[in-house]
């Protein structure tokens, strides 16, 4: 069940990324671990994506959570997110 829940919200980042993340390779294509910024991210995408994120898993990223590595990855973003739900 865990894993499904994993699935699924790494399948909602994606979707995010695919909206908000402006990215020149495809979300669904990126691995886990690979760098959102070299795949075409900016910070000003990285806003958007970080309100849509709040918006679609009912969260809100402290000051604390506002840094490159915490947007930098599918895995960073989900470990976030673990994080803030679990909070």
């Amino acid at each position: 069940m865990n894993d499904l829940n994993d699935k699924s919200r790494a399948d909602r980042i994606r979707q995010i990324l695919k909206e908000h993340g402006r990215l020149s390779s495809d979300a669904g294509a990126l691995g886990e671990e690979a760098d959102l910024y070299r795949a075409g991210m900016t910070s000003h995408a990285s806003v958007n994506v970080m309100l849509a994120l709040e918006g679609e898993f009912d969260v809100e990223f402290p000051d604390r959570m506002l840094k490159r590595e915490v947007f930098g990855s599918i895995s960073a973003i989900r470990s976030a997110i673990d994080e803030l739900a679990g909070a």
